[in-house]
């Protein structure tokens, strides 16, 4: 199966949690990357998320180590949601 990864950035204006980690992130902007598989059988070509990781830390305090985490996309959906509501 062909898997592409999409890479984007999101900005939380304030402090956000997700679950699977421990601690409060900062606010700031973050690489978030997306690996999407064909959809076999269809008579155009389209594609699935089956994976999301986000980057860490932010972009920002990236010369410190870093890590990639896989997400929820629905979990970085609402989080992305609470903060434009807070803003």
């Amino acid at each position: 199966m062909t898997t592409r990864t999409k890479s984007s950035t999101t900005r939380f204006a304030a402090p956000f949690r997700l679950p699977g980690i421990e601690q409060m992130l900062p606010a700031g902007e973050y690489r978030v990357d997306t690996d999407e598989e064909i959809i076999d059988g269809l008579s155009w070509i389209a594609h699935c998320a089956v994976a999301t990781y986000i980057h860490l830390p932010s972009i920002e305090r990236a010369s410190r180590p870093s890590q990639i985490i896989e997400i929820d996309a629905g979990d970085l959906k609402a989080a992305i949601a609470k903060d434009q509501a807070a803003s």
